[in-house]
C-alpha cells in the first residue's frame, strides 16, 4: 500500500482527478494492493461524496469519515491521526489485532472492541503513534507465524515471550 500511494498521490491531487480517468486506469494504478476492482469503486464513490458533501475536502470528524464509501474506523483513525493530528481512536489493523491479543491487552476479536480496550488502557496522547508502532512491530518483529522473541525490545512485557527463539 505504501508503495502504491507514493505514485497515486502524485498522479491524483484532488477528488476530481480520480473521477477524470477511466475506472480501468485507476484499477491498474491500485492493482498491487489487491481487490483493486472494489477499491477503485470505493475510491470513486469516496471522491464523489467528498465533492458533493464536503466541498472536495476530507472531513475531520470520525462521524463524517465513516459515512464515506469504503471508510471504516481503521481508515478514519489513520487519516484523522496522521493527516490532521486528531487522536480520535486507535488504529486496529490485522497486526494491531494480533499483537494486542498476543500481548494480553485484549481478549476481544472484533476490531472495534479491541480499539475500545486499547483506548481504556492507553493515554490519548499516544493513540496515533501506538497504531503505527504496533503495525511496524507486527511486520518486523512479532510476525504472525514466527515471532522473533529473541530480538524483541519489549519481550519482558509480553506474556507470550519465548513462544519462539528465531531471530
Amino acid at each position: 500500500m505504501n508503495e502504491v500511494t507514493k505514485t497515486l498521490f502524485r498522479k491524483y491531487l484532488k477528488p476530481e482527478d480520480y473521477l477524470a480517468v477511466p475506472v480501468e486506469e485507476l484499477e491498474e494504478d491500485i492493482r498491487p494492493t489487491g481487490f483493486f476492482h472494489n477499491k477503485a469503486k470505493s475510491l470513486r464513490g469516496l471522491c464523489q461524496a467528498l465533492i458533493k458533501t464536503h466541498n472536495g475536502q476530507v472531513p475531520q470528524t470520525m462521524e463524517d469519515m465513516v459515512k464515506l464509501p469504503g471508510v471504516g474506523r481503521k481508515t478514519a483513525n489513520v487519516v484523522l491521526g496522521t493527516a490532521f493530528g486528531l487522536a480520535t481512536g486507535v488504529v486496529v489493523d490485522t497486526h494491531v489485532r494480533r499483537l494486542a491479543f498476543r500481548m494480553g491487552l485484549t481478549c476481544e476479536d472484533d476490531p472495534e472492541k479491541i480499539e475500545q480496550d486499547l483506548m481504556k488502557i492507553l493515554p490519548s496522547g499516544v493513540w496515533i503513534d501506538f497504531g503505527h508502532v504496533m503495525i511496524w512491530h507486527g511486520r518486523q518483529v512479532c510476525v504472525a507465524r514466527k515471532p522473533k522473541c529473541s530480538v524483541c525490545p519489549v519481550t519482558d512485557l509480553c506474556p507470550k515471550e519465548g513462544i519462539t527463539s528465531s531471530a
